[in-house]
């Protein structure tokens, strides 16, 4: 095996550098993973090529983490470290959690990753159909915490911000029994990509397709904010009777107020874990969640400054980055 790599790196808020780095080495606990895609976590990415924390109060320091913020991966494990147990060379795997901004990333050829961190995949499963299971598994985590409270089977549930987590929500939706899915957003090819993918009806949030009015025939049961904004959360809360779910990262203090109660639960996010991984995988596995329509353009890693271009511009909904396309 060679003992070089090339890996990604953002020295400066718009400057990044495709470079020469050494091979990783597994240390204990770790498998070394051949990466053959990596996805964007658009707002991640827009947020350190711009110099903005992706987190209110938060702070960057620049050169950011090789590797960094690639964390949507999959690929081929070459190498194990001492006590792995459950991983062996040649399995095909993704990884299911984001391993934290202090260790070098998956926007490389190669990444070690800790080896609770990877599901097997599957033989046959095609790389763009699992390569972001990472965000399927973070919107999971929302429809365990609404399926808690039985917010989704049967309901008229709906879903805010039709990026990449929104056009997710609306798949898990469907998948969960949702009498019916709502979704929203101002982009009209946003829009109708969620209609695709199953939604059955498609509202501008901008437009007056949906009045306030949390006991009238048009309400929805519950709903899920996959953008973090202010209007977009209090424009569910107007018009949804029973739950409000937060996916999005909030900047902004929300008004919950004597109009909203009783009856109405605003949900925070709870943490990641492996269980949501899992059963996202088995909705991709059983054709009930399709992650590669979110992926509009694939470009080689080398290309990365121009995929976050297209993001900014919202000609791209994701980008499918591989590293070993020159």
């Amino acid at each position: 095996m060679e003992q070089t790599m090339k890996i990604l790196q953002i020295l400066a808020p718009g400057q990044v550098e495709w470079r020469e780095a050494p091979l990783p080495v597994p240390a204990a606990g770790e498998a070394l993973v051949r990466i053959e895609a990596v996805t964007t976590c658009p707002h991640w990415d827009l947020h350190l090529m711009s110099g903005e924390p992706m987190f209110a109060g938060g702070t960057l320091e620049y050169p950011y983490t090789a590797g960094q913020p690639g964390h949507e991966a999959m690929g081929t494990v070459v190498a194990v470290g001492p006590g792995v147990t459950s991983l062996t060379s040649g399995a095909r795997v993704a990884a299911w959690r984001d391993q934290g901004h202090h260790r070098p990333g998956a926007y490389a050829r190669f990444a070690t990753f800790l080896e609770d961190n990877l599901l097997p995949l599957p033989a046959g499963l095609a790389s763009e159909r699992v390569t972001s299971l990472e965000l399927a598994m973070c919107v999971q985590v929302s429809f365990d915490q609404l399926g808690q409270i039985d917010a989704v089977k049967g309901k008229r549930f709906g879903v805010a911000g039709l990026g990449p987590a929104g056009l997710v929500a609306v798949q898990l939706a469907k998948a969960g029994g949702a009498r019916e899915v709502v979704a929203f957003d101002p982009l009209p090819a946003r829009r109708e990509l969620a209609r695709s993918l199953g939604a059955d009806l498609v509202l501008d949030p901008t437009g007056d397709g949906l009045p306030p009015g949390r006991g009238a025939a048009t309400a929805l049961d519950a709903a899920l904010d996959c953008t973090g904004l202010k209007t977009s959360i209090e424009y569910l809360m107007d018009r949804t009777r029973q739950a409000v779910a937060i996916f999005g990262v909030l900047r902004e203090v929300v008004g919950f107020g004597p109009g909203h109660w009783p009856g109405l639960t605003l949900m925070g996010y709870l943490p990641h874990n492996r269980g949501a991984a899992e059963r996202a995988l088995a909705q991709i596995v059983a054709g009930r969640l399709d992650l590669a329509c979110l992926s509009t353009h694939a470009l080689p890693l080398s290309r990365y400054a121009e995929g976050v271009e297209l993001l900014r511009r919202k000609e791209a909904i994701k980008v499918r980055f591989q590293p070993w396309v020159e």
